[in-house]
């Protein structure tokens, strides 16, 4: 345990600051109380409740089915865990697009309902007047561009984006306008490290990557992929620090054994 329980509350200022004096920002993901528990006395930055809960959690092939409701639920399990880390909650895919007013409506109830810390959206000019609403609320917002999950049946693929110039340029245009109406960091997801790099030296919030390089402010990665739990998803970027599935599976597979040849219980473990 790396980090002591009355550590100060990481805020939103705290990331800016963390930027202006070079000192990299460490996000993950969590869904559930236990887990975030260990992220957070890890000394994680950021907490990220993820729609990718809708994935690792619930076993969908994609991030659109997960509900409000259902992300209020992994909302406010982790806040309850988070003695340190700010709590970001992914809004849900049909919470914020085309419609403001729902958006700042979905905003208040995550804020509200699940104690979490700020709300993060997917995309750019397009969600321009949903991203304002909420932050006239006095909501923090973090953005998300490059590869946008939400919008995986528009593009059809989960492959590298912006790689032509149009793209990296409307890329450049979107991190520059979430910067400059008051998202606290944006995302960047599976976008070329050199265009990460310029963009993240050219705005003032934060740049958190996943698979976008080393010259991002910070990094983020979904947990159960980094500890090895879930083996299906193996992208470039993603490294491996852990092999729990197999070491979950052999426990449990021990015990199966252990129940059924009566070696457990033993005499010291009845009363």
């Amino acid at each position: 345990m790396s980090v002591h329980k009355q550590a100060k509350r990481i805020t939103t200022q705290v990331l800016a600051e963390m930027k202006a004096n070079g000192e990299r920002i460490a996000m993950l993901t969590a869904y559930d109380y236990s887990m975030a528990t260990i992220v957070d006395l890890a000394g994680v930055d950021i907490i990220l409740v993820g729609d990718s809960a809708s994935n690792v959690m619930a076993g969908h092939e994609t991030t659109l089915p997960i509900t409000l409701d259902q992300m209020i639920y992994h909302a406010s399990s982790v806040v309850r865990a988070a003695k340190r880390a700010l709590v970001v909650v992914d809004m849900p895919f049909g919470t914020y697009q085309g419609n403001s007013k729902e958006a700042l409506k979905s905003a208040i109830r995550i804020m509200k309902e699940s104690g979490g810390h700020a709300v993060k959206l997917e995309g750019g000019h397009e969600i321009r007047e949903s991203v304002e609403r909420i932050l006239s609320a006095g909501i923090p917002v973090m953005g998300h561009l490059g590869l946008t999950p939400q919008s995986i049946y528009k593009f059809g693929t989960y492959t590298v984006r912006a790689k032509e110039e149009m793209e990296a340029e409307q890329l450049r245009k979107d991190a520059k306008l979430l910067d400059e109406i008051g998202c606290f960091a944006v995302v960047f997801e599976k976008i070329p490290a050199g265009l990460a790099g310029e963009i993240s030296k050219s705005i003032h919030c934060p740049t958190i990557g996943i698979g976008a390089g080393g010259a991002c402010d910070g990094q983020v990665l979904v947990l159960h992929d980094m500890l090895g739990i879930t083996q299906e998803f193996s992208p470039r970027f993603l490294r491996r620090y852990g092999n729990m599935g197999e070491q979950m599976l052999s426990s449990i597979d021990q015990y199966v054994k252990d129940v059924r040849s009566r070696d457990f219980p033993n005499q010291d473990e009845q009363y």
